[in-house]
């Protein structure tokens, strides 16, 4: 009996393996190098798979982008009934994940990740991604943007609809045109493995298997990151208000492990709301801060995309501007937020961004596919990190914070 548990078991693993959309990436990625490598004539002609499969992803930015900001600030209505708190949440998310987003820009910029030597990759149709010299004009940049186009809608839209007296029937629908749209993005990454595939080959079989160097660069230097931001960032936030981040993660690592193992914060979410409560937060801070904070406090989010933005930029050897550099910042400013847990969401982000600023070649993406979901984890800890210590600090400064029974997370 006990041999045939231990069967049933491997069986079970394996399964869970092989299902897996990461494994199917992980294979993809190591056939699209030894391809590239070993046939890089017929590697290169593998372009079409990743220029296919980003052209469905971009087919998604529009509508999802206008969803979520529309859903994003149709939701502050519930913000609203709560008054100071709502606002200082709001207030206190903007300027973290703002923050977030300028370190992963200095990071990027500090340690050159996307360097593969002097020059970048040299990609010879770079041309059609810039604006051929000419001064940078806002009102120019709005008309020829319909990503920015549709973020302005959407911010109307979610204006419009807070105020109105069908809100509630209006959001109803329009969480259910997400749910399908969402849906529909799940179903199209499956197609991952694909895109990966195309892409590495191309990389490879055009500029040799040295270009995996930056994505490794790439890869190190989020991670380090990210541990900086937790532990430095995060950590003088906490100690400001008299708490340790050491014990805080010690406190919740048992919901870590579940984020880090789904690779979402979205599964944990209730049992941290549930300790939190424990720890001393009040029941009605913690039922606003954290669930709005899974949309608009993306710490982890907000860092990677912009370091992958930079890393793209510095591949390909395109110089971007302070304006170009400040745009790409306000961009991601609005459309990271709601880009969480769900699967290709940051890559909606990523096109949508490289789409307005029409500069950075979006066949980057691809590229980029390779190591992504190696990264998702540090992102989606992050997240959760970053959210915990939010709903500590809008509690503490409210007055809403009580002695509890676990002084291990204090000082």
């Amino acid at each position: 009996m006990k041999q045939q548990s231990s069967i049933e078991q491997k069986q079970s693993a394996l399964y869970t393996i092989v299902t897996n959309l990461t494994f199917w990436v992980l294979i993809a990625i190591v056939c699209g190098i030894l391809l590239g490598h070993y046939y890089p004539a017929n590697a290169t002609q593998m372009k079409f798979i990743g220029d296919w499969f980003i052209k469905i992803i971009k087919l998604f930015i529009g509508p999802i982008i206008f969803l979520t900001i529309v859903l994003g600030i149709a939701g502050m209505g519930n913000l609203r009934k709560v008054g100071r708190i709502g606002i200082k949440s709001l207030l206190y998310f903007e300027i973290v994940t703002t923050f977030a987003l300028a370190i992963g820009v200095g990071v990027a910029y500090l340690l050159e990740p996307g360097k593969i030597d002097k020059t970048g990759l040299d990609v010879q149709d770079a041309s059609q991604y810039t604006s051929g010299g000419s001064s940078f004009s806002w009102w120019q940049f709005f008309l020829d943007n319909f990503t920015l186009q549709v973020l302005i809608a959407a911010i109307l839209a979610g204006v419009i609809l807070n105020y109105s007296p069908k809100r509630e029937k209006g959001v109803s629908i329009l969480y259910a045109c997400s749910d399908y749209v969402f849906k529909a993005l799940k179903i199209v990454m499956y197609l991952a493995p694909l895109g990966a595939f195309g892409g590495m080959a191309y990389t490879v079989g055009k500029f040799g298997l040295h270009t995996l160097i930056p994505l490794g660069k790439l890869m190190l230097t989020v991670y380090i990151t990210m541990g900086l931001f937790i532990f430095v960032v995060l950590g003088i936030i906490m100690r400001y208000y008299k708490f340790s981040i050491f014990e805080f993660i010690k406190y919740i690592k048992a919901e870590l492990l579940i984020v880090l193992g789904t690779s979402s914060s979205e599964a944990a979410l209730p049992t941290l709301m549930e300790k939190l409560e424990q720890m001393g937060c009040s029941k009605s801070v913690v039922g606003l801060v954290v669930p709005t904070g899974y949309s608009f406090n993306l710490d982890g989010t907000s860092i990677y995309l912009s370091m992958a933005v930079i890393f793209l930029a510095q591949l390909y050897n395109v110089h971007l501007s302070f304006e170009e550099i400040l745009t790409i910042i306000g961009l991601l400013m609005i459309t990271s937020k709601g880009a969480a847990g769900v699967t290709g969401s940051g890559f909606i982000v990523l096109a949508s961004t490289l789409t307005a600023i029409h500069k950075i070649p979006l066949e980057g993406l691809a590229f980029l596919l390779g190591v992504d979901k190696f990264m998702s984890e540090a992102r989606a800890l992050t997240n959760f990190i970053g959210n915990g210590v939010a709903t500590i600090v809008i509690s503490k400064s409210e007055g809403e914070f009580v002695d509890a029974d676990n002084p291990r997370i204090e000082e």
